[in-house]
């Protein structure tokens, strides 16, 4: 599993750091088209640390609305920010059988 440091949308798909997701896989066919749900601004919530939190035991304060507003007020502040995905477990088949993957959930 990779460590997502920032997440940015562009034309050629959802990015986490270098990485692009979706992106032909080993076996040439696209991983965007095969999922049933990915990762997208409207499922990533972003949130300020708790007053006094060191960072060693993530404890999230204010949720920020925006991956904007929260960068801001992260710099303002000098605090981390914190970016969290909801993430549900469901069955897909494919052509090696039935696998379990993670589907991500809207936020609300």
């Amino acid at each position: 599993m990779e460590a997502v440091k920032s997440t940015t949308e562009s034309a050629t798909g959802l990015t986490t750091g270098d990485t692009v997701i979706g992106t032909p896989g080993r076996n040439g066919r696209g991983e965007r088209g095969r999922r049933r749900s990915e990762m997208t601004s409207a499922n990533v919530r972003y949130f300020l640390p708790k007053a006094g939190n060191s960072g060693d035991k993530p404890e999230l304060g204010r949720e920020m609305t925006s991956e904007g507003e929260a960068l801001v007020e992260a710099f303002r502040t000098g605090q981390l920010m914190y970016t969290v995905v909801a993430w549900k477990a469901v069955p897909e088949m494919s052509d090696d059988g039935p696998k379990i993957v993670k589907q991500a959930i809207n936020r609300t």
